[in-house]
């Protein structure tokens, strides 16, 4: 059985860490790789590295037939996100959906056996319309994505669903609320990247303030252990999972974890400033602890004293 993992970035080093523990060696598909960052997280000689554009069907399909992929996990979008799709709809469009649609149809025709994508929690709270009460006979019946970002991921849910029905393949996603981990340089979106400056700000002992707001995270590393539960699970009923934390946290609780954790750290919530996220709904873990058995191991006090070690260890050695 081999596993191929499409983005090898701050999610998918995750994984490939996780499988590899266990003993297999995945193949990591991206189309640029950061072997910096990758070698902090996974030995890059225990995976199989191959450098290919997720919009080019070929090779997609040469991978899969060449190392025998019977699995893949779909981690790979487009860069930054959230922000990156508002900035840059048609190329988000283009890798969110197309190289999703690539990613189903080579499983397909190659006969890969499962294909677990990763999606977003802004599929479940970033929508409008639904005024019509679900009656199905008008027109605004059902919710629409409000964000390209939140459209695009799902899009890739809807096409995995009927590749499923039509076609066999036995698709599963996974919703994540904002993920933040070590990586080097950075990785994810924005949130991703507020996380990391709060983590870098604090132990340089540098000032540094936030915008009030209440936001669902995710650490990285949990979000890899759920994805390989997602993937190793037989017999769910489901076909899509929430990760998450199980609560979301203030801005002001994330600050006094963060003073916690590091005494000393500079750290405020602006209120002058507009609020950041702020969402009435939030992830209902239900399906993942009842069918996968997943609950986070890192909550946010764990999930900052481990990304504060491992700064401290980067910094020490000048990465």
């Amino acid at each position: 059985m081999t596993t191929m993992i499409t983005g090898a970035g701050l999610v998918g080093s995750q994984i490939a860490r996780i499988l590899v523990q266990q003993g297999e060696k995945p193949v990591l598909f991206d189309v640029a790789p950061n072997l910096t960052a990758l070698a902090d997280v996974v030995e890059l000689e225990r995976v199989t590295l191959f450098r290919g554009d997720l919009l080019n069907p070929f090779d997609l399909g040469r991978v899969i037939q060449e190392q025998g992929v019977t699995r893949i996990v779909h981690t790979a979008a487009y860069p930054n996100l959230g922000t990156g799709a508002q900035e840059n709809p048609y190329g988000a469009i283009q890798v969110n959906i197309m190289g999703t649609a690539n990613v189903l149809e080579a499983a397909r025709l190659h006969g890969a056996e499962r294909v677990v994508m990763i999606s977003t929690a802004a599929v479940a709270r970033g929508v409008a319309g639904g005024e019509d009460n679900g009656d199905r006979s008008k027109e605004e019946a059902l919710p629409r994505p409000n964000s390209f970002y939140s459209a695009t991921k799902q899009a890739g849910e809807n096409l995995g669903f009927n590749y499923a029905r039509s076609h066999g393949v036995d698709f599963r996603a996974v919703r994540f609320p904002n993920v933040a981990g070590p990586w080097i340089p950075g990785g994810g979106g924005r949130p991703s990247a507020m996380f990391r400056t709060l983590v870098e700000r604090s132990v340089d002992g540098v000032e540094h303030s936030i915008p009030p707001g209440t936001m669902e995270w995710l650490y990285s590393k949990d979000a890899a252990r759920g994805v390989v539960m997602t993937l190793q699970a037989e017999g769910v009923k489901s076909r899509v999972f929430n990760i998450g934390i199980g609560r979301p946290y203030t801005a002001e609780e994330l600050i006094d974890v963060f003073k916690q954790v590091v005494p000393g750290a500079r750290l405020s919530v602006d209120e002058s400033v507009a609020t950041s996220q702020t969402s009435s709904v939030f992830l209902d873990l239900t399906r993942a602890r009842t069918e996968l058995g997943f609950d986070a191991e890192y909550d946010i006090p764990a999930a900052v004293t481990d990304y504060v070690a491992w700064y401290r260890r980067i910094r020490a050695r000048g990465s």
